[in-house]
């Protein structure tokens, strides 16, 4: 949820977080001699009956920069699927020269936005990976997948597991991109993402287990729910209806609000050892109304025996990716540098509120 102004996000974000119950969907609504609206989906899109989409939000880009002026950190396009649309923008930090022989820890990065808005190219994000870039001194990967409800779930999934796949190609076997080839470490790779992209990290997880080895897993105010209400969650019928549907519309019906990609909570305890990694970092706003199933997916993932370790972090006051919202205040860069900390896997250590475990 980037390319909006602050105050504007912020409201959104006091409204309702991510998928509002406030405004439901128009079924017959005419606007503008557009035609009859399918589904509007607050404050994202709208979708006409004809099948064209205005989205409202989230499509502002910025061009790759061969030196970003405020952390150094370069960045640069590459397209993996011209005819599926798919590519990636890479970020390396200033001054490569690590003890590794050059050798950088890979982040494959998935941006938020309900799945149906943002991008990869975005300002906010743009502005997000090369601060991450600079502090953790890592090689990015962030992926530019095709959104609903033009190509509906799961086809996020299997562009966010064929980018995957490329940058793991290319460090691997010095693939034809001499950024990953000549400085990416296939053996720190972590995969981090914010609200829809923290969805899309741990579903990745899920598919990788004996197909790569990753580090560690951050998911920033993960976008998950389910048919039942977790601890701490609402019970507001109009909230669970209204979410409900717009998981629907972005998957068209294809999974129920229980399936595990939505509701990693509900899977079995055996399911969970299928989670590659070692290490879990979870995020969760005070005020963000997913948060309390950010909470639980921590409590399942221990009690589930993976054996992995598992840390939550929390930020008390704030709404939903806030620290997209507000990157330079002092909770933002708290946060920064816990999810750095956890990069180079040394102790997560904030004055706010933060619990870890080992399950």
């Amino acid at each position: 949820m980037a390319s909006i102004s602050s105050a504007l996000l912020i409201l959104l974000n006091m409204a309702g977080t991510l998928l509002s119950p406030r405004s439901p969907p128009a079924t017959t609504t005419t606007v503008a001699g557009d035609g009859d609206v399918d589904f509007f989906f607050f404050p994202f899109l709208v979708l006409y009956k004809s099948g064209r989409v205005v989205r409202f939000i989230g499509t502002d880009t910025v061009p790759a920069t061969t030196t970003d002026p405020a952390t150094g950190v370069a960045s640069k396009d590459v397209i993996i699927d011209a005819a599926a649309g798919l590519a990636v923008r890479l970020y390396m930090p200033a001054n490569v020269t690590t003890s590794g022989g050059g050798k950088l820890p890979i982040v494959v990065f998935y941006h938020g936005g309900a799945f149906v808005t943002e991008s990869a190219f975005s300002p906010t994000y743009q502005t997000y990976l090369n601060t991450l870039v600079s502090k953790a001194g890592v090689l990015a990967v962030s992926v530019e997948y095709r959104l609903s409800p033009e190509h509906r779930l799961p086809t996020a999934y299997d562009d966010s597991w064929a980018a995957l796949q490329w940058a793991l190609q290319n460090a691997r076997s010095g693939g034809p991109d001499p950024w990953l080839s000549r400085h990416a470490d296939a053996s720190r790779l972590f995969l981090v993402g914010d609200s829809a992209g923290g969805n899309i990290a741990h579903n990745m997880a899920m598919r990788a287990a004996g197909v790569a080895n990753i580090s560690g897993i951050a998911l920033l105010d993960p976008y998950f729910w389910g048919k039942r209400p977790v601890r701490g969650e609402t019970n507001d019928t109009a909230t669970r209806r209204w979410r409900e549907r717009t998981w629907r519309f972005v998957c068209d019906g294809r999974y129920g609000i229980d399936d595990p990609v939505i509701n990693p909570v509900a899977m079995a305890r055996g399911e969970w050892r299928r989670l590659a990694g070692v290490r879990v970092l979870v995020t969760v706003a005070g005020l963000d109304g997913l948060s309390a199933r950010g909470r639980s997916y921590v409590e399942a993932v221990r009690a589930s025996g993976w054996g992995g370790e598992a840390t939550l972090y929390e930020t008390p006051g704030e709404y939903h990716v806030y620290f997209l919202v507000k990157p330079d205040g002092e909770k933002a860069t708290k946060e920064m540098d816990a999810v750095v900390a956890f990069i180079k896997g040394e102790q997560v250590n904030t004055a706010l509120r933060m619990d870890a475990w080992t399950g």
